[in-house]
């Protein structure tokens, strides 16, 4: 049972991560706005709550000697993914500041950039926020007030990391994956969907000797044809360059 939970703690908390990276990359664009700026705030504001309950669940259960080698192992590798979506967070707040930094909303100093990047990003911050419709709020100080919230909380972010090394050590590379690399590529799921489907295809098996034999049949014919055509091609060159000096 703990297991199952952890995942589907971790699976939340990645979703709200890729939500917000996918509304940061919005920033400093022509689909800026001051929505744009409170639905960062209120999907990172989730991610840091998801966070540290992921933190606190699964501490408390790699720190319990009772439980089995197997069940440690996937406590551990749990743990890795986790420490690596925190990374990425750190990383996308990091970037959020320096760019509401450079394009504030209430005094531009900049114009927005365009991107190609077009209508609202509603629909991916209520993903995030597990609700059907965002709610806004007009905030005048949004420029300064959430950017000073924003700088207290990397620092916080930061800080639990550190923590988080402190209180479980779990060495990264001594994780062993439960998947080779690239399963999810192989998967029937992503046939036909990814560039996997399509190399499937090229590489059929060669059909009998009989289907063989009409292959090369055929590629001799185009190659034949080819060769006419550059043919043709010479000679009208030549004429039309011998017309051209005699006039």
């Amino acid at each position: 049972m703990g297991k199952e939970e952890c995942k589907t703690m971790l699976d939340a908390l990645n979703k709200v991560t890729a939500c917000y990276r996918h509304l940061v990359i919005a920033l400093g664009s022509t689909s800026d706005s001051q929505n744009l700026r409170e639905e960062l705030k209120k999907t990172r504001k989730k991610a840091q709550e998801l966070a540290v309950a992921n933190r606190t669940k699964l501490t408390s259960l790699l720190k319990d000697k009772s439980i089995s080698k197997d069940d440690r192992a996937e406590y551990e590798r749990l743990w890795v993914l986790f420490s690596s979506s925190m990374e990425l967070l750190e990383v996308d707040m990091k970037r959020s500041l320096e760019i509401a930094q450079e394009f504030p909303l209430k005094v531009p100093t900049r114009h927005l950039i365009q991107t190609g990047m077009t209508g609202s990003t509603s629909t991916v911050a209520a993903r995030a926020m597990s609700v059907q419709n965002m709610k806004y709020e007009a905030d005048s100080n949004i420029d300064t007030v959430d950017l000073k919230e924003l700088q207290s909380e990397i620092t916080q972010v930061s800080s639990m990391m550190e923590e988080m090394e402190m209180k479980v050590q779990v060495a990264p590379w001594a994780v062993v994956a439960k998947q080779e690399a690239g399963a999810e590529l192989k998967s029937n799921m992503s046939v036909g969907n990814s560039s996997v489907g399509v190399i499937s295809i090229c590489e059929e098996e060669p059909k009998d000797e009989e289907g063989g034999g009409g292959g090369r049949d055929g590629g001799f014919a185009s190659i034949g044809a080819v060769v006419i055509f550059v043919v043709i091609v010479t000679v009208a060159l030549v004429l039309g360059y011998l017309v051209i000096n005699m006039s």
